[in-house]
């Protein structure tokens, strides 16, 4: 199989290097510069340092050419390069199926990732995302992962996991990409209050205690906007969950560290060098919350501390403050 993947951040490069031990992959990225070190030194020392490039990875500095002949588009750019990089693909061959594997909510229309594809794509045009529990860095290394292919048509889904599969990247076939969406996107808000919480030295037990509400809140999006309970207690859901929120190369939760102790949001994101998704994504997910009259007490406080509204701990106060109900 020929895949074109469009995003060289760490997680784009990580899946390249991934599905070229199988297949002959071309790798595109907006920055030329990137890219022609890329091509010269056979790996991505800006984004995944250390990891070599299999021969059957192709790096291109122009979208065409990553997009010749293909017979999978894979687009793996910040949720913000979605529209345009869907846009791009539909113009050069509507036919080829696509798969994203961005995670968020747009800050601005509060759409999920498929929304945006529909927007986008050609109405024929076979779709569906790929998330789950999965550090670019380990992919890379081909340490064991198992992710999730969700697609509105299961028999899809069910080919393309199949072609992807591999003795250490196990990937399940899903149809219900709502939920696999509000789950990759909801994670991110609550590793950020995860990196609040340990940054303000709360200990092991109030952690458990947020990720088991935050998955409470991310089930409540979930089935409000048409997602299977089921699915967010899986790999894209509880697994992604747990893993962003313990890891310590989660993005989102070194953001939540960074303000538990008194630095600013704009010199966080300076010092991190990559998007943390979950910095937008707060912001639109309890937007989405309160249109939906959904009950997600610690994405509003995570979303409070991110506007400058609510210090870390002052948001901790109001969480622990609320009444006591029933689980």
């Amino acid at each position: 199989m020929r895949i074109g993947v469009f995003g060289a951040g760490a997680w784009g490069t990580a899946l390249a290097i991934a599905f070229a031990r199988d297949h002959d992959v071309r790798l595109w990225g907006r920055e030329s510069g990137l890219q022609e070190a890329m091509r010269r030194e056979r790996k991505n020392e800006r984004y995944l340092p250390g990891a070599d490039f299999p021969t059957a990875l192709s790096i291109e500095t122009e979208f065409a050419s990553a997009a010749h002949a293909a017979d999978l588009f894979l687009i793996v750019t910040p949720l913000a390069g979605l529209r345009e990089t869907a846009q791009s693909l539909r113009r050069i061959d509507p036919a080829v199926p696509v798969l994203w594997a961005c995670k968020g909510i747009d800050p601005l229309t509060c759409q999920l990732p498929h929304e945006i594809a529909a927007d986008e794509l050609a109405e024929a045009t076979p779709r569906g995302v790929l998330t789950g529990p999965s550090f670019a860095a380990e992919v890379a290394r081909n340490q064991p992962t198992a992710v999730t292919i969700a697609s509105p048509r299961v028999e899809d889904a069910l080919a393309w996991s199949q072609h992807l599969h591999q003795a250490r990247l196990r990937i399940y076939a899903n149809d219900d990409v709502v939920g696999a969406e509000v789950g990759g996107a909801v994670k991110n808000v609550m590793a950020i209050a995860a990196g609040i919480s340990d940054g303000l030295g709360f200990g092991l037990n109030a952690r458990a205690a947020l990720i088991t509400r935050g998955l409470a809140e991310m089930a409540r999006l979930g089935a409000a906007l048409g997602g299977k309970p089921e699915t967010l207690m899986g790999l894209a859901g509880m697994g992604d969950l747990v893993l962003t929120c313990t890891g310590d190369l989660s993005r989102n939760r070194r953001v939540g560290l960074a303000l538990a102790t008194g630095q600013t949001l704009p010199a966080i994101l300076a010092d991190l060098g990559h998007v943390a998704e979950g910095v937008s994504t707060a912001q639109a997910v309890d937007t989405l919350a309160r249109r939906r009259g959904v009950d997600m007490p610690i994405t509003a406080a995570v979303a409070a501390v991110l506007r400058g509204e609510a210090s870390p701990d002052s948001a901790v106060e109001a969480l622990l403050a609320r009444d006591p109900k029933a689980e």
